[in-house]
């Protein structure tokens, strides 16, 4: 090797991860996430009018999905499919073929650590994904598995193996996801603050899941993955991310998987409209006070061990339980039963490959 001459370093998982976005226009923004998304496989998925082309820039391997790309594949089974919301972007999760997934809105660009360095959100997440999770009792140094933390002490050593983590739930720097509300009333704040930490979310707490920076294992927890019906034709908007975190939180307690958010940060360079945000949100910030209280109450049943048992358990509880808050909900648990329904057809492998993961873990 000739001095000073450094061995071709091989991405992180490159085979075994998609990186999937939902857009509605050119994705220019990928020229910046070069030097670390190139290596992998994209799922575009292309909301909004088919007919409109969307760019993609040279060098990239993709695949691109528009609406009649998703009414072909899944026939009546795409009215699970938002349309004219970026809720769409699930269907990239059905379709992929990899363990992992990583998640990213066209509106997020390459933040800096405090040191001035381009941060790497990809190699992050795989980071957090590829080290356990530990939902059952809280480290104050955070995730203990990082270089230079550990277990504190009074940390149950039973507890240090941890559990398999399933999500990596990143942040962002500049604009924060903030409801319509709060943009209102604080139109000019921006999120500045860099915090060094990731951190396990205990079981049993919920948590807002923003789609906009998110990483998962796919075989893991991905049938859980639906982001709802949205947009167009329907009451609501922007609980898209929420509605998958909340199933999938409760998902994951039940199987005792483990789900981190934290680093890593992304910049999101744009604020959307607070008031065209507030007459999607509406209904979803009087209907989230009897949901949240739904989620923090559910209890699956000892026979649901997979995720796709867990799903449907979910999906009959909301037709019981919410369908009286508003009949919406009573359409969105017959599209999570098709949602499974359609996954399960796409990935007939991965579905046993999954129950037995699972039931192999847990005689472990």
């Amino acid at each position: 090797m000739a001095a000073g001459s450094r061995p071709a370093v091989t991405p992180l998982l490159k085979d075994e991860l998609d990186i999937v976005i939902p857009t509605i226009r050119n994705l220019d923004f990928l020229e910046m996430w070069r030097p670390f998304f190139q290596p992998y496989h994209l799922i575009i998925v292309q909301d909004g009018d088919p007919s409109k082309t969307i760019k993609v820039p040279e060098g990239f391997d993709y695949e691109l999905y528009n609406r009649n790309d998703i009414n072909r594949i899944l026939g009546p089974k795409a009215s699970c499919i938002s349309f004219k919301d970026s809720a769409c972007r699930c269907f990239g999760y059905m379709v992929s073929k990899k363990k992992y997934v990583y998640t990213i809105d066209d509106d997020c660009f390459v933040a800096k650590d405090p040191s001035g360095k381009d941060i790497n959100a990809l190699e992050q997440h795989i980071k957090n994904l590829l080290s356990p999770s530990t939902p059952f009792f809280f480290n104050t140094l955070y995730d203990p598995y990082r270089d230079g933390a550990d277990f504190v002490r009074g940390y149950p050593f039973s507890l240090r193996d941890g559990v398999p983590t399933a999500v990596s739930h990143g942040l962002w720097l500049n604009i924060p996801d903030y409801d319509a509300p709060t943009q209102l009333v604080k139109p000019l704040e921006r999120n500045t603050r860099y915090v060094d930490a990731v951190m396990t979310i205990p079981k049993g707490t919920l948590f807002p899941m923003c789609g906009m920076n998110l990483a998962f294992d796919r075989e893991m927890i991905g049938p859980a993955m639906y982001f709802g019906l949205m947009g167009d034709g329907q009451p609501i908007g922007r609980y898209d991310d929420m509605w998958a975190g909340w199933c999938t939180k409760v998902i994951c307690d039940h199987l005792g998987l483990g789900i981190k958010t934290g680093l890593p940060y992304i910049w999101h360079s744009k604020a959307s409209n607070p008031f065209v945000n507030l007459k999607k949100e509406y209904k979803g910030i009087f209907w989230q006070e009897e949901l949240i209280p739904f989620f923090q109450q559910v209890a699956l049943t000892k026979d649901c061990t997979t995720v796709q048992k867990c799903y449907l358990e979910l999906s009959r509880q909301v037709k019981e339980k919410l369908g009286k808050v508003d009949d919406y909900f009573n359409k969105l648990a017959d599209a999570m039963v098709t949602w499974i329904q359609a996954w399960d057809e796409l990935n007939p492998a991965k579905a046993d490959a999954a129950a037995a993961a699972l039931a192999n873990g847990a005689s472990k």
